[in-house]
């Protein structure tokens, strides 16, 4: 199972291990190259960019994982971005939305879910536009 540096050093403190046991641990195990932080968070982004707006990728890394912002940021260069209006799209056949019928009641429900989910209120309103 793949570990960030951070949820290794959690791990590590949790079994109660010295702090000093714990540093030279994540040292020895990023030494042979099986802790990489860079690594996990490209195939984290990789495997998730199709479901999941790139904020909430974020998130769950930044929040969840402990890595580090700027190499979340640096990563996500690198990467081809994702389209997430397609993302958008997708969730809106997947809840049966059809702007032309749905009352504002049912539009104002989707738009808080999906902002929710991390998209921008920019994309959402474009794509909803395009479903009326």
């Amino acid at each position: 199972m793949d570990r960030t540096e951070a949820q290794l050093r959690e791990k590590l403190m949790q079994a109660e291990f010295e702090p000093e046991a714990t540093e030279q641990a994540v040292a020895y195990v990023k030494s042979f190259g099986y802790v990489n932080d860079e690594r996990y968070v490209r195939n984290y982004i990789e495997c998730r960019r199709e479901q999941k707006s790139r904020r909430q990728i974020e998130q769950e890394l930044l929040y969840k994982k402990g890595v580090p912002k700027d190499l979340i940021r640096q990563v996500y260069e690198e990467l081809e971005p994702a389209d997430e209006r397609e993302l958008i799209r997708r969730f809106l056949e997947k809840k049966h939305y059809c702007g032309a019928s749905a009352d504002e009641k049912k539009k104002r429900s989707v738009m808080a879910s999906l902002a929710r989910k991390g998209f921008s209120a920019e994309d959402i309103l474009a794509v909803m536009r395009e479903e009326q």
